[in-house]
């Protein structure tokens, strides 16, 4: 796998609300692309104490965000791809406007900071924490970094693009060989490149 991937320069919607309502596809990385989840074998994902640590707070996410539910996810082993749903309202005096609509956010803030503040950076942050917070717990490594510090992310727009990516997440631990030449990067990349005039593809910011 090419690390330089992992690299990749930001094509962000400056004025885009990353707490409106949609459907978000995620990856996120371990730190070093570390095999810490588990083993596929045959085709099948297997999960280890990490791995189900992860995916039980991955699980416990919409009961912390009322706005949030779940769609097709898969943890493997250095590695996790998921679909987020936001949907109904958002709630006054909640973030709910993007950063250059809003009067009331300071001209102070950098991109970085006014993103940090909505809701889907917020959620994924709080998974990264929480769940490697307990991981370092499990294996007495207290401050070690668990997961990369980037994700990417992806705005799903239509029904085609949403079963595309669904079945590509369906079919991870399958294709777990192809990914070890480079295959989510290939797909991210496509992701990328047909949304790059709208800026909707990118690492974030947890």
């Amino acid at each position: 796998m090419n690390k330089q991937k992992f690299n990749r320069q930001s094509i962000r919607l400056p004025e885009y609300d990353y707490s409106s309502s949609g459907k978000y596809y995620i990856t996120i990385n371990v730190h070093q692309r570390e095999c810490l989840f588990g083993d596929v074998i045959d085709g099948v994902m297997y999960l280890n104490d990490f791995g189900e640590c992860a995916a039980n707070f991955w699980l416990a996410l919409p009961s912390h965000y009322d706005r949030l539910t779940l769609g097709e996810w898969v943890i493997m082993p250095n590695h996790m791809h998921g679909i987020l749903h936001l949907v109904g309202a958002i709630h006054v005096g909640a973030i709910h406007e993007s950063p250059l609509q809003s009067p009331l956010q300071s001209p102070l803030q950098s991109p970085q900071q006014k993103r940090r503040q909505m809701l889907l950076p917020k959620i994924i942050g709080r998974f990264k924490m929480n769940a490697g917070k307990e991981i370092n717990s499990m294996r007495q490594t207290t401050g070690q970094t668990v997961w990369q510090r980037n994700y990417f992310e992806h705005i799903i727009r239509n029904a085609k693009s949403y079963a595309n990516i669904e079945n590509y997440i369906k079919n991870n631990p399958a294709n777990w060989m192809k990914d070890g030449k480079g295959e989510d990067d290939i797909f991210e990349d496509d992701l990328s490149k047909s949304d790059s005039s709208k800026g909707d593809s990118c690492k974030g910011d947890s």
